[in-house]
């Protein structure tokens, strides 16, 4: 009887063990194909604990941008976004959610073309919101309403985040910009010897999506839709897009859209934008119903 007692207890031990290394979170790559782009592009997504235990649960979403020259993986890879996620979810402050990080790079902007919004031979931004978004969605069992979706990134994808919750602000419910290329200065644009190179249409097209001339030219009926949206700045004391955040958030205070503005200790760094997650994520979460 005894061995029998024993038995069982080593067996519910090892079945219980078993459930919990069975069902871990984890981080997947993947590609689409583009009609719009004529290109596979791809794309990396953490997966939250209960994704594979649960089939027909479904969950808010986060699309996290990167920055210039670099590409969808270097979130998982740099920001360690997996670590922060298991921790915060973990300990309560944040909620299970999907994480999805789109390629719209890929290297060098020399050579290949960076950049979130439309421009020549490049209509990242049609491609985004026709096929990207919609397609993930399904695929990945998302709630898909604006309560359950946000937008963040750092760098030129803070500024595609900001610029993105601008103009539909109908789909996300909370922006989160880290160290945001809001805008870059008119002399910005004539510094290239070759008006037609890559780098040099990326930047007409940031000037051209100014997210600081947005607020700045926003009428009432504009205004009212920025403000149903959850607004986050955060950028580092020594870093060199400061003074562009700081333009952005006295546009919005001078709109009188509420907007929530961190400067911190740091520059532009995947140390600060690491470091960006812990807050980030549970401000995320807390819009989404935690």
């Amino acid at each position: 009887m005894k061995k029998l007692i024993l038995f069982f207890i080593v067996s519910v031990c090892g079945l219980s063990l078993y459930a919990q290394t069975k069902y871990q979170s984890r981080v997947m790559t993947d590609t689409l194909y583009s009609n719009v782009l004529k290109a596979k592009r791809a794309y990396t997504v953490y997966l939250p604990k209960s994704f594979e235990q649960d089939k027909n649960k479904m969950y808010p979403v986060l699309y996290l941008l990167h920055g210039m020259w670099e590409k969808n993986d270097v979130w998982m890879n740099r920001g360690h976004v997996k670590d922060v996620m298991d921790c915060l979810t973990a300990g309560g402050e944040a909620r299970e959610m999907i994480i999805v990080c789109p390629d719209a790079g890929g290297g060098d902007p020399n050579i290949f073309q960076n950049g979130y919004f439309d421009m020549p031979g490049w209509a990242y931004e049609t491609f985004f919101f026709t096929e990207f978004l919609p397609y993930v969605e399904k695929r990945f069992r998302v709630m898909g309403d604006k309560r359950h979706r946000a937008i963040a990134g750092l760098s030129m994808g803070g500024g595609g985040a900001t610029c993105y919750g601008q103009r539909h602000t109908e789909l996300f419910c909370a922006v989160y910009a880290m160290s945001a290329l809001m805008d870059i200065p008119e002399e910005g644009a004539a510094r290239f010897n070759d008006p037609n190179g890559k780098l040099a249409i990326l930047t007409r097209s940031v000037i051209e999506k100014s997210c600081v001339k947005y607020v700045t030219g926003a009428n009432e009926e504009q205004k009212n839709e920025l403000r149903s949206v959850a607004w986050f700045v955060d950028c580092g004391d020594d870093d060199f897009l400061l003074d562009r955040n700081i333009e952005f958030y006295h546009a919005m205070r001078q709109a009188d859209i509420p907007c929530q503005f961190r400067v911190r200790d740091g520059g532009h760094t995947w140390e600060y934008w690491h470091s960006a997650l812990y807050i980030c994520l549970p401000f995320i979460s807390r819009l989404m119903g935690v």
